[in-house]
């Protein structure tokens, strides 16, 4: 059996895989991390339920799995770990030390190593042997980091700091920096776009104060453009997130559409790609809770996608939930039930 996994990259050879395939030949779940408590929730998008509940990682963070889909590995901000967990049965295989307390993971194209963005100091991308289960390296960075990805092609993980402010790209080939830009707001979630080769053409990375996103060409090595979301809707955005507007963006698996999440707007943006026309928006709901005089607005965090970008979820953060949208629609199909402050959000396709 072998997965791949989606959220916040594009990896266009998964949709000729996946066409070649019949539909009972695959399994998709969609994972999401709770950052209150100790739970990770598990949905079958098929109906759109919670199938599994992995309990005893608290304040999870990041979520990636293997290549075979038999493990998932979280990173564990209460005890400074990558956890490793068996799928099926939700079970801890190892808990791995980390050189200090981890946000976001990525895990690379073949399985082997998984990057993990350290939010304390010493600052630092550790790289995690699967096969060993071990820490192998701490790469220093010039200051605490937020979020890490691979890129589409598996040839560099993209790091960002919110605290420094600034884009770093390490080289996996060689496992040293290969370049590293200054950014206006800290760096907060990113995600990809492809050139025809499958190299990475540009990032879209969202930043602290700013409801929207930069647009980074990732040969030029520089930002080319900075894109801010429509003033309305607005009003929706509790005091503790004003710093942090924006955080949620990906680009569809077909390449077609980027959408970005909208703390004030209480909804998702959908941009046409590659031109970056806007197409429309499409509300969260709220929540109402008793003895509130005001519905809790969802606080829309992180993004990710059915393989057949026909589905996207959304992690609802406030509202406790997670939002199911039709793409094509653009009308929401579910809101499911989850844990406490869901946060991270990340697809696993098992073949």
């Amino acid at each position: 059996m072998s997965a791949t996994r989606i959220g916040t990259w594009l990896v266009p050879s998964l949709l000729l895989t996946l066409a070649a395939l019949p539909a009972s030949a695959e399994t998709t779940r969609i994972y999401v991390t709770n950052a209150a408590g100790d739970q990770v929730h598990v949905i079958d998008p098929v109906t759109n339920k919670v199938v599994q509940v992995i309990k005893g990682v608290e304040s999870a963070h990041g979520i990636t799995f293997s290549p075979d889909g038999a493990r998932v590995y979280v990173s564990n901000e209460h005890d400074s770990t990558l956890d490793v967990r068996d799928s099926k049965t939700g079970t801890v295989i190892k808990q791995i030390p980390l050189s200090s307390r981890p946000n976001n993971i990525a895990i690379t194209k073949d399985g082997k190593r998984i990057v993990v963005a350290i939010a304390r100091e010493p600052a630092a991308l550790d790289i995690i042997d699967t096969v060993s289960l071990t820490r192998t390296k701490s790469i220093p960075m010039n200051g605490r980091l937020h979020n890490t990805y691979i890129t589409p092609d598996g040839k560099y993980a993209v790091s960002g700091s919110v605290r420094s402010e600034f884009l770093n790209v390490v080289d996996l080939a060689t496992e040293q920096v290969a370049w590293e830009i200054k950014t206006k707001g800290g760096v907060r979630p990113m995600t990809f776009e492809v050139n025809p080769d499958g190299s990475t053409k540009r990032i879209f990375a969202q930043h602290s104060n700013l409801n929207g996103f930069s647009v980074i060409d990732f040969a030029q090595r520089m930002e080319v453009a900075r894109i801010t979301l429509p003033n309305e809707p607005n009003g929706y955005a509790p005091d503790h997130r004003q710093s942090s507007p924006s955080h949620g963006i990906g680009v569809a698996p077909n390449g077609k559409t980027l959408w970005v999440t909208s703390i004030p707007a209480n909804a998702v943006f959908v941009y046409s790609l590659p031109d970056i026309e806007l197409q429309g928006h499409v509300p969260l709901p709220v929540k109402n809770i008793a003895g509130r005089d005001k519905p809790v607005p969802a606080v829309p965090n992180w993004v990710t996608f059915t393989p057949d970008s026909k589905l996207i979820y959304i992690s609802n953060a406030a509202a406790m939930s997670v939002t199911a949208i039709d793409m094509d629609s653009r009308k929401v199909v579910a809101v499911v039930p989850v844990g406490q402050v869901p946060k991270r959000i990340s697809t696993l396709v098992m073949r």
